[in-house]
């Protein structure tokens, strides 16, 4: 007895293959719209009409707007775990695999633009999914962060890095390429390939002139909280009152994403009446974009003391990234995580990513100075950029990855690996003489 040979994968008459097939085409044009657009802006008709098919066509591929979200993230965590297989498999040192897994983030989003690849979702709001899909995201996502993590503690052992904290350098590794799907399209395609290289060589051999070993001087942080208002102060009342709701707003959006945060939940968790917290706050939208524009104005602060302050563009730059980890980690904060800013409307979040925009281009000034005084190497600002203030992101609730004793101790070892890179550091000039 024969076999057809329309009964093989690519047949046309292979119905498995062509509901796979269009299961893709649907999750690449979803990932698509959710990275550009929200997922909360995202429609099933807007995914629907880009493939040309009906909104009834789609139901039988997915159901809800919150299982297509799942499906988009499973799609991202297995094309990371596919990544990961090959490497393991290929005879390269450790090292070598932690540069090309870095790398496919920038090779995967290529792909994608110019059509040889689908679409991959950055997985931004795990928070918002519902606790079975989040579990079973979260589990993947922690998978990945060992497997990487494994790279690095294999190099160390080996000699191939210098001695350095894995988990926190870890961290900021995926934390540096989070956000690739949203700055790359700034350059041109043609210039993808050697952004990738020249964002790895940061990495290897960090921002630091070489020569030495960027010390970190210990930064005074102050811990003062506000004061009760005095007496009849109402305005002064009013704007505490403000700043204990854009808090309480930014730890829940934070840890709930935006769909899953709750007005009235947040009510509760300040002990204040329903009435009272709709006085000061319309609904959920504004409060999240009042939460932007509070952590906006703390980064802003953190930016003009480090421009007043004395010493090379590199101590700028670590004082200006540490203040922010501080505030992220501690009572002063927390600092609004950008994973929530897709559930804005287009114009808000415009304005938000602006501001934001706007208050990075510090970091551009500090690499400046840092290259005029000769504490920062010859890198391109635009790239050293991108890849700290995605750090500082994912520096968020650091210790839920490791154990903090001391706060300004453990940001000094975060953004070690972006100051002194992971190759070993030759000796200072000094200690050569």
């Amino acid at each position: 007895m024969t076999t057809s040979s329309n009964t093989n994968s690519t047949s046309p008459f292979n119905r498995k293959a062509q509901h796979d097939a269009k299961r893709i085409a649907i999750l690449s044009e979803a990932a698509r719209l959710f990275n550009s657009k929200g997922s909360r802006a995202t429609t099933l008709q807007d995914v629907a009409r880009g493939l040309g098919l009906t909104k009834t066509s789609l139901y039988y591929y997915v159901r809800t707007k919150e299982e297509l979200i799942f499906q988009c993230y499973e799609v991202t965590m297995q094309r990371q775990h596919t990544i990961m297989d090959a490497l393991d498999k290929a005879e390269m040192s450790p090292l070598e695999r932690a540069g090309k897994f870095f790398k496919s983030q920038f090779e995967g989003w290529l792909s994608a633009q110019t059509g040889d690849d689908v679409h991959i979702a950055a997985p931004l709001e795990i928070a918002s999914l519902k606790p079975t899909h989040r579990s079973a995201i979260e589990s993947e996502y922690i998978r990945m962060f060992k497997r990487l993590r494994r790279y690095l503690r294999e190099a160390g052992e080996s000699g191939e890095v210098r001695a350095l904290e894995t988990t926190s350098a870890t961290r900021a590794i995926i934390g540096a390429t989070d956000w690739v799907f949203h700055w790359l399209h700034q350059l041109e395609r043609a210039d993808v390939p050697g952004a990738a290289d020249a964002a790895w060589d940061i990495i290897l051999h960090g921002l630091a002139a070489p020569h030495g070993e960027y010390q970190a001087t210990p930064l005074e942080i102050s811990t003062d909280t506000d004061r009760p208002a005095q007496g009849f102060d109402r305005e002064e009342q009013h704007r505490q009152k403000q700043e204990a709701f854009y808090k309480a707003g930014t730890w829940f959006f934070n840890r709930k994403g935006f769909n899953g945060a709750s007005l009235d939940e947040i009510a509760e968790h300040l002990n204040v009446s329903k009435g009272a917290f709709y006085y000061h706050i319309r609904n959920k939208e504004d409060l999240l974009f009042a939460c932007y524009m509070r952590s906006i104005a703390i980064v802003q602060r953190i930016d003009a003391l480090a421009m007043r302050a004395q010493g090379t563009g590199l101590q700028k730059l670590d004082e200006t990234a540490r203040r922010v980890f501080h505030a992220q980690n501690s009572d002063l904060g927390p600092l609004i995580r950008y994973n929530t800013i897709t559930a804005l409307p287009t114009p808000r979040r415009k304005e938000i990513l602006s501001a934001t925009e706007d208050a990075d281009s510090r970091f551009d000034t500090f690499i400046g100075e840092g290259k005029l005084d000769r504490s920062i190497r010859d890198v391109n600002p635009l790239l050293a950029r991108r890849l700290m203030t995605g750090a500082i992101n994912a520096s968020m609730d650091i210790s839920l990855w490791r154990a903090i004793d001391n706060i300004d101790e453990a940001a000094i070892e975060y953004f070690d690996i972006f100051y002194n890179g992971l190759l070993p550091r030759e000796p200072s000039r000094e200690n050569t003489q």
